[in-house]
């Protein structure tokens, strides 16, 4: 297999740390959605990045996706989602918590990255960063509820703890948020990062230049 996209999208990140914990070996494409992006529409038409090149050259796209075909394959010790409810619908919920502050992070990134101070709209930008701390803020409040468990869901890792470090992580980098004024989400995170797996596939956000 071979995994497609640079270790700073918290999305590429969450795939490789996934396919690490499942014991999975696969090649890895550090390329850019900027300067590889012809590279990679040979096998995502809009350039985006995660990309999974399975074995008999099919391609999945979507970190989603990626997530859902790992957690179908047979032999793992342990799924990475809960297979039954309610644990699967309480790591799904944690999991929507999580993207959607990370998607309105990533807008906030664009806009700073993409587009002209001079056209920034300060409304907009606001919006934004309301909604993504709003997130972080009740992921807080469940994290605190849980400061007792080694894991968010269950006995194990899950997919809910790999998107909370790799969704918080991006935000403090790249945002950046001040994950200070979530202290027990941070105090979790941190214990995610200091594992080896997550150390492996951690690399700083590295703002592009625009063009």
């Amino acid at each position: 297999m071979i995994l497609i996209g640079m270790y700073d999208s918290p999305y590429v990140r969450r795939v490789a740390i996934s396919l690490s914990l499942l014991g999975m070996t696969f090649e890895h494409r550090d390329w850019s959605v900027g300067k590889d992006a012809a590279k990679i529409r040979e096998f995502h038409p809009q350039g985006r990045v995660p990309v999974l090149v399975l074995d008999d050259d099919e391609a999945l796209t979507e970190s989603a996706l990626i997530i859902d075909w790992l957690d179908r394959l047979p032999g793992h010790e342990h799924q990475l989602l809960p297979a039954n409810d309610p644990q699967r619908r309480d790591a799904l919920k944690l999991i929507a918590l999580a993207v959607g502050a990370l998607d309105k992070g990533i807008m906030l990134v664009y806009e700073r990255i993409f587009r002209p101070v001079e056209l920034h709209h300060a409304p907009w930008l606001k919006r934004c960063r309301a909604q993504s701390e709003a997130s972080l803020a009740e992921l807080e409040r469940i994290c605190r509820e849980r400061a007792d468990r080694e894991w968010l869901v269950g006995d194990a890792i899950s997919q809910a703890d790999i998107m909370l470090a790799c969704a918080a992580t991006y935000l403090r980098d790249a945002v950046p948020i001040d994950l200070a004024a979530f202290p027990a989400l941070q105090a979790r995170v941190d214990g995610y990062e200091a594992l080896p797996t997550f150390k492996q596939f951690y690399v700083p956000f590295d703002a592009p230049t625009p063009n």
